[in-house]
């Protein structure tokens, strides 16, 4: 399976992440979802630093993912879906840990 790079930007901060072949709109779909939760803990005043930031908003996405379905769906997020967060979450946390600025 080839690879492409996509440049995206989180939070005002640029990154460029491989994304599979046919999954830019399901990526594209995960750096809003993340944009949209750091931008609303930002913007909510009490946290500064982006490390917190970022470790607050995939908390929360994954909270939001780990919900359990309504009893008439009985669906769970594919092994391969998690997998594939929590590699764009390691991906996530070690630019942070390389930006080390605060907001």
């Amino acid at each position: 399976m080839t690879t492409q790079q996509i440049d995206v930007q989180i939070m005002g901060q640029s990154y460029v992440l491989g994304c599979p072949e046919g999954g830019q709109a399901r990526l594209l779909g995960a750096v809003r979802k993340v944009d949209e939760a750091m931008c609303k803990i930002r913007d909510a005043g009490k946290i500064k630093a982006r490390e917190r930031i970022a470790v607050l908003a995939a908390l929360n996405v994954a909270f939001e993912q780990n919900e359990p379905p309504p009893a008439s769906s009985p669906e769970a997020i594919p092994a391969d879906t998690q997998q594939r967060l929590m590699q764009l979450l390691e991906k996530l946390d070690g630019s942070l840990n390389q930006d080390g600025q605060l907001i």
